[in-house]
């Protein structure tokens, strides 16, 4: 099939060089625009974009002239345009977002300032895919040609891919301690002096997010509306000094009994049922090594894009069972979430 042409919204940051990265030579998509704030307008991307990802910035990319967010849908080249990905820091992004998806673009966003509004989706696709169904709810709501649809906090995106198998068990509450990578706050985001030889024990909105996100996605739709899970989420969240993938202590407690045999299985048995570009054969992948996982060594899992598990033991309390879950902050936890939802989108014939 032909390729779709797509927008990347806030191209030069952190998340929109790793939308640029992993959207190179897709073969579903290809480069439309790309926009960035009005100090980059009208230079190429190569002069702007401070690369700092391992590969080669993409060729097709880096000649690319950069666009102003103000004029969305003024050239007729726009008209070709059918998914914009958006990277934009949150203060300009609720606005830019709204603007793409009332001129009828699809917007895939990254960014939290819409992920809890009522009618607009908030996808994991091996989670809650019938979330889908809000897209409509919310096009007959505000009178939308286009959409929004968003991805979760790169934190509660592991956490919630590695309880989905646990729903079947009846899940009462859940405890979680996060160690965070550097690069989810962004290439400047954590100053060098900051985080050497050190542990910082918070991450703005962080834990908030961990909390809320993940109740919405494992929730239930019911008619035009969610209804979150019916558990708590206790989160404390910490930025510690490595480079990229975030990895997090898990505690879930259940109502009955569950052994760890039975955890085990369920994360084996896992699937998706989705067969696209980004979409993992194993979303969750069990590791049985007692020191595993660790971000230097499982971070890159599945492309990037599978959650690995292990140390999965018994909670030492009531009906409680403990395990790690790691996972690529800004691939499986950022662009490529992004990525996923549009190939599932276009699968689905919502694009």
């Amino acid at each position: 099939m032909a390729r779709i042409k797509v927008g990347v919204l806030g191209a030069t940051g952190s998340v929109g060089q790793r939308f640029v990265q992993l959207l190179e030579d897709h073969p579903w998509f290809e480069f439309g625009a790309l926009f960035a704030s009005e100090r980059s307008v009208g230079k190429r991307y190569r002069e702007v974009a401070k690369w700092f990802l391992p590969s080669e910035m993409p060729e097709e990319a880096a000649e690319m002239v950069i666009r102003s967010m103000e004029d969305i849908g003024a050239s007729d080249s726009d008209d070709d345009i059918r998914i914009m990905f958006s990277a934009l820091p949150g203060q300009v992004a609720s606005n830019v977002e709204k603007r793409c998806a009332e001129a009828g673009y699809v917007v895939c966003s990254n960014v939290s300032v819409h992920r809890m509004e009522k009618d607009i989706p908030l996808v994991i696709p091996e989670v809650n895919a019938d979330h889908l169904a809000l897209i409509e709810v919310q096009q007959s709501i505000r009178g939308w040609d286009g959409f929004i649809i968003t991805n979760p906090n790169c934190s509660a995106i592991m956490l919630t891919l590695s309880l989905k198998p646990l729903m079947r068990f009846g899940i009462q509450g859940v405890q979680v301690s996060t160690m965070q990578a550097v690069s989810g706050a962004g290439y400047a985001g954590v100053p060098s002096m900051a985080i050497l030889d050190n542990v910082i024990p918070f991450i703005e909105r962080e834990e908030d997010k961990m909390e809320s996100e993940t109740l919405k996605l494992l929730g239930t739709l019911e008619g035009s509306a969610i209804t979150n899970a019916p558990f708590t989420v206790c989160a404390s969240c910490h930025r510690v000094m490595v480079m990229d993938g975030h990895t997090e202590a898990v505690w879930v407690t259940f109502e009955e009994p569950v052994g760890v045999d039975e955890v085990k299985q369920a994360f084996r048995d896992f699937r998706s049922d989705f067969k696209t570009p980004f979409a993992p054969e194993k979303p969750i992948i069990l590791r049985e090594e007692r020191d595993r996982p660790q971000p230097k060594l499982d971070r890159d899992a599945g492309k990037g894009m599978s959650v690995s598990v292990g140390r999965v033991r018994d909670g030492r309390m009531k009906n409680a069972i403990k395990y790690i879950a790691l996972g690529h902050n800004t691939i499986r936890g950022a662009a490529g979430a992004s990525i996923l939802n549009a190939e599932v989108l276009l699968q689905r014939g919502y694009v």
